[in-house]
C-alpha cells in the first residue's frame, strides 16, 4: 500500500509574537467595540508564535493585489525548493522517480500551477502529472495526502510529491475589523511543506482508506470574499463548533475499517483552533494530549493552512517511536465545510501491507 513518508516543512525567518499580535491590534484597531473580544479570543488560540515572509512593518500594509501576487510568486518560488529536496531525501526518492505532483495553496494565484516552474526548474519529469488544488483552505493538506493515495491505488508502484505553501500574512486586509478577521490576524502563520507518498517501500505512514464529508449548508462559514484589495477571510462564528458533527463521521470511517477511532495509536488532526482540538477530543472521547503534534504545531506556527497536517506528521516521525502496524488517524478540517480523513498503519520496508 502506499506509505506517506517523513514531510519537511520550513517557516519564513520574520516571527510575530502573541504579546506582539495584541499590541499592533491594540494599536491598529483602537477605539473598536470589538477590540477587546477580538484580544481575548487572540490570546484565547495559545498561538505563542508565527512566523511571516516579511516584516511586520510591511505586512500591516497593504501595497495592492499585484504587488501581494508578486511577493506570492517570489516567495514560493524561493522557500518550496529545499523543501521538497528534503522531502525526497526522506522519501530515498530522487525528482526523476515522482509521478505526479499535488500542489495545495490558498493564500496566492499563479497560473500555469506552480508544478510547471517546479518540473522545469528541480528535474522532474516532463510527463510528471501535475494536481494543483487552489480552494480547499485548510483541508487540502488532508485532500492532497487523500489524492495521492488514490492516485497510487490507480496507478500502482507511482510515487507522489505533495507540496503545500501557505503565505496566510499575504491575505492580511488592515480594513478589515470584524471579530473574524480579527481573530484570524492573530491565528494565521506562515509555511511551506512536502512529502512524498510512495507506491512501494519506505517508511512512513501506510495509507488504507479515506474518506470525504461536507456537512450540509455551511458552505458560506469559512469563505473568501473576492475583491479588488484581494482575499478577504470570512470566519463564521459557529465554525468551531463543527466538531460535534464530524466526530461521528470519523467514528464511522474507522469503524467500517474495524477499528476505534477513540483507541489508535496516532492522531494528526488539523490544528484550526484550541477548541476545535479540545471539542474533538471530547467527542471522540480521547484524552486532549493524543494531539500533542498538533497543539505544538498550533503554538509554535499558528494555524498554517493546509501545512498543518504536514507539521504534525513531522512531528510525529521525529518524536515518537512507533510499532509496526500501529493505528492512526489523519483529518484536515476546510471550507466547506469539509473534512478530509484517512486511516493508515505504521510500516517499514519488510511490513506492511503489499500494494
Amino acid at each position: 500500500m502506499p506509505r506517506l513518508c517523513k514531510p519537511a516543512v520550513s517557516a519564513p525567518e520574520y516571527t510575530i509574537t502573541m504579546e506582539e499580535t495584541l499590541q499592533f491590534a491594540e494599536e491598529v484597531h483602537a477605539g473598536k467595540p470589538q477590540l477587546p473580544l477580538a484580544l481575548r479570543l487572540i490570546r484565547n488560540t495559545g498561538v505563542l508564535k508565527r512566523h511571516i515572509v516579511q516584516p511586520i512593518e510591511k505586512t500591516l500594509g497593504h501595497p495592492g493585489l499585484t504587488e501581494r501576487n508578486r511577493i506570492y510568486e517570489a516567495e514560493s518560488k524561493k522557500m518550496c525548493p529545499p523543501v521538497i529536496e528534503e522531502a525526497l531525501a526522506n522519501a530515498e526518492v530522487t525528482a526523476r522517480d515522482v509521478d505526479a505532483i499535488i500542489y495545495v495553496s490558498c493564500t496566492g494565484f499563479l497560473m500555469p500551477s506552480l508544478t510547471a516552474w517546479l518540473i522545469n526548474k528541480m528535474g522532474f519529469r516532463f510527463d510528471t502529472r501535475q494536481i494543483p488544488i487552489a480552494q480547499l483552505g485548510c483541508a487540502a493538506g488532508g485532500a492532497a495526502v487523500n489524492r495521492a493515495h488514490d492516485f497510487c491505488a490507480a496507478h500502482p508502484g507511482s510515487n507522489v510529491l505533495i507540496v503545500a505553501c501557505e503565505l496566510c500574512s499575504l491575505c492580511y486586509q488592515p480594513t478589515a475589523d470584524d471579530i473574524g478577521s480579527l481573530l484570524s490576524d492573530g491565528l494565521f502563520g506562515d509555511a511551506v511543506a512536502a512529502a512524498v507518498v510512495r507506491g512501494t517501500g519506505g517508511v512512513g505512514i501506510e495509507l488504507e482508506r479515506n474518506a470525504s464529508y461536507l456537512i450540509p449548508d455551511t458552505e458560506e462559514w469559512i469563505s473568501y470574499s473576492v475583491r479588488d484589495t484581494g482575499f478577504h477571510f470570512l470566519l463564521d462564528r459557529r465554525v468551531p463548533g463543527t466538531m460535534e458533527p464530524l466526530a461521528p463521521v470519523l467514528r464511522e470511517l474507522a469503524k467500517d475499517h474495524s477499528w476505534d477511532a477513540g483507541k489508535l495509536d496516532f492522531y494528526i488532526i488539523h490544528a484550526g483552533g484550541p477548541r476545535i482540538l479540545d471539542d474533538l477530543a471530547k467527542f471522540l472521547e480521547v484524552d486532549r494530549g493524543v494531539f500533542r503534534h498538533s497543539w505544538s504545531t498550533l503554538t509554535e506556527y499558528g494555524n498554517i493552512a493546509s501545512a498543518v497536517v504536514f507539521e504534525a506528521a513531522r512531528r510525529l516521525f521525529e518524536e515518537e517511536t512507533l510499532a509496526s502496524g500501529a493505528t492512526g488517524m489523519i483529518a484536515g478540517f476546510g471550507p466547506g465545510i469539509t473534512a478530509e480523513m484517512a486511516l493508515g498503519t505504521w510500516g517499514a520496508d519488510g511490513t506492511g501491507t503489499p500494494g
